[in-house]
C-alpha cells in the first residue's frame, strides 16, 4: 500500500500512470466525487491486489469464492463497490485478496438512524458494533430513542457482534455527570438498571453491552470498579459480553501532556475488551487543535500497558474533522463539524493547500472569507489516510487488540481500503 500526496500539476491521469494503476481503480478506491480537481496535499491511497479475478459469464460471487478459496465476505470487503451491485457482469474485475500481514479486530459505532446502504457497506470490515441508542436516567432507567431491530439483524447477517452502547450522555452528546454518580454512589438504582439491560439485551437481540465512562478519574476510579464489576458479573452469568469505553480525555498544557493516570488493573481483569476512544459530536467547544495526535496516543498507550494487556486494548479514531473562526472565543466562535469529504471540497472552493502535522500525523489547512466588509480566518484540522495508517501503525507497534471509530454513519472508503488491504479482519460471530 502507498499513501501517495497530491503535489502541485498533478492529474488524477498522471498520478495512476505514474504507479501504473488504473485512473478507473484508483478513482474507485479512494471514493474520489472530483477526480479532475485534485486538492495540493490531498492524500490518495494506491493498492497492489495479490489476486484479481476476471468476470466471465454465469459467474456468481458464491462460486468466485468457492473457487479462490475465499468466503463471500472477503470478497465483499475486498470489492466495496459490489455493496452496491445485485449482480455481477462479465468483465467485472474482482479482487481476490490481498498479501496481508496480520489480524486486526474492528470496532464500529454508530446512530439507530444511519443510512442502511452505509450500513451494509461498512459491516464486511466490522468485527463488532455499538448502537448509540441508550442513555442511563438517574434511578437506574433507562432511555431508548429509535427502534433498532432493523440494524441488529443486519448486523448480525453479515457476521458482526452487535452491542448495546450504554452511556450518561443524550443521543446529541449532552453531558450528565449527576447521573452518572447517582448510578455510581446507589446501589438500588444499579441493581434496577442491570434488569433494565437485560430485558433490553433479551428482547433486542443484542450480544452484549458497551458502557461508556465518561467520567473517569483517579478519584472515582473505585466507585466505577464496583459498579462495573457487578454488571459484569450479573450480564456474564446470562451468556453476554460486556466492553468498557473510556475516553482519554488527554490535552496539553505548556507542552506537557495530560490525563488522568489511574490504574485500570482491575478493569483489564474484567473487561471484555476495552476500547479508548474520544467522542466527537457535531459541534466542539474546544479550541482548535488536532482531531487526534499519534504523538500524544503513543505516551499515553505507553502509560496504559503498565497496568493493561495489549490484546485487551482498542485504540479509538474519530474520523470526523472540524472547521474553526478565528480567533476563536469559546462559545462565541463559529465552530463546524466536516466529513473528509467536505474536508477536500472546502480546501478545493477556497482555494487552500493542506498542510500536514507530523508530530500529531494530521492534515489542516487555514482560509480566508470575506463577511461583511470583515476579513474572517478560518482553520480546518481532519483526518486524512496518513492518519489513519498512522494508527495502525501505532497499533502494530504495542500489539494491540485492534481499532475503533467513532462513527460509521458516513462511509469513509480510505479507511477501510487501509484497513482491509493490509490486516484480515477478525470475524469472531458464532451461529
Amino acid at each position: 500500500m502507498i499513501i501517495h500526496v497530491v503535489q502541485q500539476g498533478e492529474t488524477i491521469q498522471s498520478i495512476a500512470e505514474f504507479y501504473g494503476v488504473s485512473e478507473t481503480i484508483l478513482i474507485q478506491d479512494n471514493g474520489l466525487e472530483n477526480p479532475n480537481d485534485l486538492v495540493i496535499g490531498q492524500s490518495l491511497v494506491i493498492v497492489y491486489p495479490e489476486l484479481t479475478y476476471t468476470v466471465k459469464d454465469g459467474d456468481s460471487l458464491m462460486d468466485i469464492a468457492k473457487f479462490h478459496n475465499v468466503t463471500v465476505m472477503q470478497l465483499l470487503q475486498n470489492n466495496p463497490y459490489l455493496a452496491d451491485r445485485e449482480y455481477i457482469y462479465p468483465g467485472d474485475k474482482i479482487v481476490i485478496n490481498y498479501n496481508k500481514k496480520g489480524k486486526i479486530t474492528t470496532h464500529g459505532n454508530t446512530v439507530p438512524y444511519i443510512n442502511k446502504d452505509t450500513l451494509r457497506r461498512t459491516l464486511p470490515y466490522l468485527t463488532y458494533l455499538s448502537v448509540l441508542n441508550y442513555t442511563a436516567t438517574i434511578e437506574g432507567e433507562i432511555i431508548s430513542y429509535y427502534d433498532d431491530a432493523e440494524i441488529i439483524q443486519i448486523t448480525k447477517d453479515y457476521g458482526v457482534i452487535p452491542l448495546m452502547l450504554l452511556t450518561t450522555l443524550t443521543i446529541q452528546g449532552e453531558a450528565n455527570i449527576r447521573t452518572a454518580y447517582n448510578l455510581l454512589l446507589n446501589e438500588d438504582f444499579q441493581n434496577k438498571q442491570i434488569e433494565n439491560i437485560l430485558s433490553i439485551l433479551r428482547t433486542k437481540g443484542y450480544y452484549g453491552i458497551n458502557l461508556s465512562f465518561d467520567y473517569i478519574s483517579i478519584s472515582s476510579l473505585q466507585i466505577y470498579e464496583d459498579y462495573y464489576t457487578k454488571i459484569k458479573n450479573r450480564l456474564n452469568e446470562e451468556g453476554y459480553l460486556v466492553f468498557a469505553i473510556i475516553n482519554p480525555n488527554i490535552t496539553v498544557l505548556n507542552n506537557e501532556i495530560i490525563f488522568e493516570r489511574a490504574s485500570y488493573s482491575l478493569i483489564d481483569q474484567i473487561a471484555h475488551n476495552i476500547i479508548f476512544m474520544n467522542f466527537e459530536w457535531a459541534r466542539s467547544i474546544n479550541p482548535p487543535s488536532p482531531i487526534s495526535s499519534i504523538y500524544n496516543m503513543n505516551v499515553y498507550l505507553e502509560y496504559l500497558l503498565e497496568f493493561i494487556l495489549p490484546d485487551k486494548i482498542i485504540a479509538g479514531l474519530a474520523t470526523i474533522g472540524y472547521d474553526w473562526e478565528l480567533p476563536f472565543s469559546a462559545g462565541i466562535s463559529s465552530v463546524n463539524s466536516l466529513t473528509h469529504d467536505r474536508a477536500i471540497d472546502l480546501a478545493r472552493s477556497v482555494g487552500a493547500v493542506i498542510q500536514f502535522d507530523e508530530i500529531s500525523q494530521t492534515p489542516f489547512y487555514r482560509y480566508t472569507v470575506n463577511s461583511n466588509g470583515n476579513s474572517i480566518e478560518h482553520i480546518v484540522w481532519f483526518i486524512d489516510a496518513r492518519s489513519i495508517n498512522a494508527l495502525l501503525e501505532l497499533i502494530s507497534k504495542f500489539d494491540l487488540l485492534g481499532t475503533g471509530i467513532w462513527n460509521i454513519t458516513i462511509y469513509n472508503p480510505q479507511l477501510w481500503l487501509i484497513i482491509n488491504s493490509q490486516y484480515d479482519i477478525e470475524k469472531v460471530l458464532i451461529d
